[in-house]
């Protein structure tokens, strides 16, 4: 059970030197560590401000004590090479990859699983990062408005709050620009420039399947089962990241209906929509139910309706991380896993 934060005179005893960051250092922290002071040569702080999700935010010198609540916000400041600059790190759903662990070895663990204030606050960060709102609750870390009075920026990445972003922004367009505000605050801008043109140029790879794939009424469909709870399929809808790597590869989500990422469906309904081929989300690690590749491919094949569709009955499915399905810095792995498996199933040249 979670307990309500309780954001008082102890939390602001314990965030007191956590406003804005003042200046630590010299170069611009592009030259393979983390960012540290103004520009060379500038002679003062240089007060550098973003817009997340609504707020301005602004430092007047890198961030030296930033906490991630979640795992998509930890990597990608890791990708950025920012894990000195990390006081904390929560709610890790899977195996850190690799490339990550050393980095990751040095960041606090300031809880498993989601953190509460009382977590956070122990850490006494002068910086807050998440990807979704929904880790900025009074049962959580907190509002966004009682770290604001704490003097406690707040991040969230940009694909959460459509409301505030500029009309007709793609979701990996927004997740582009997570990298390029994150390093603008950090001093990192050449590492999270180069970060978002080498993921643009793996969109743009990815795309060149479209114009390879049947068009219009022929376009095949996809379903995305991102997991099963109590025997219910969850799947992606028409707000989700695989919706728009769908069109990017030349393919239609069948449930782009749906105004929710993930929503709960029937297994009727799938049946009804019968799609082409069928994208699981591979969950293993977070070990629910239901979440593994395995248990999901296995309760298709049993099912008395589910069974009987092509895409099950001649294997028409792809499997890929589950966690890459969500918008993260690897979700343009499983784009391009996509992009392959359209031309391995036939449906791409």
């Amino acid at each position: 059970m979670r307990h309500p934060v309780r954001l008082g005179i102890a939390l602001t005893l314990a965030l007191a030197t956590a406003g804005c960051s003042a200046t630590t250092g010299g170069g611009s922290g592009d030259t393979g560590g983390p960012a540290a002071g103004p520009t060379a040569g500038s002679g003062a702080a240089r007060t550098v401000s973003v817009t997340s999700c609504g707020r301005e935010v602004s430092f007047a010198g890198p961030p030296a004590r930033t906490v991630a609540l979640d795992q998509t916000s930890t990597e990608t400041l890791l990708e950025l090479g920012l894990q000195d600059r990390m006081a904390g790190t929560a709610n890790l759903k899977t195996k850190i990859p690799a490339v990550y662990e050393a980095a990751y070895a040095k960041v606090p663990v300031i809880a498993p699983k989601i953190a509460t204030g009382e977590q956070l606050r122990a850490a006494t960060p002068d910086f807050v990062v998440a990807g979704s709102t929904d880790l900025y609750t009074k049962d959580r870390a907190g509002t966004r408005e009682e770290l604001a009075a704490l003097k406690v920026p707040t991040f969230v990445s940009a694909v959460d709050c459509p409301q505030q972003n500029p009309a007709g922004k793609t979701p990996f367009e927004l997740l582009f620009s997570d990298y390029e505000n994150l390093g603008k605050l950090f001093g990192a801008e050449k590492k999270a420039g180069a970060l978002a043109a080498d993921q643009r140029a793996a969109v743009a790879e990815a795309g060149k399947t479209a114009a390879k794939a049947p068009q219009g009424a022929d376009r095949p469909t996809v379903v995305y089962l991102y997991s099963v709870f109590n025997g219910m399929p969850y799947v992606a809808g028409g707000t989700s990241l695989p919706s728009e790597m769908s069109r990017i590869i030349g393919a239609e989500n069948a449930f782009d209906d749906i105004a929710e990422d993930w929503p709960e469906v029937s297994w009727e309904e799938v049946a009804r929509r019968d799609p082409d081929f069928i994208v699981i989300g591979d969950l293993s690690e977070r070990g629910r139910p239901g979440d593994s590749a395995a248990e999901k491919r296995a309760t298709m094949t049993g099912h008395p309706v589910i069974s009987k569709l092509a895409a099950v009955r001649d294997n028409k499915i792809l499997q890929v991380p589950g966690i890459e399905l969500d918008p993260s810095v690897r979700s343009v792995h499983a784009l391009g896993l996509l992009a392959q498996g359209m031309k391995d199933l036939g449906h791409a040249r």
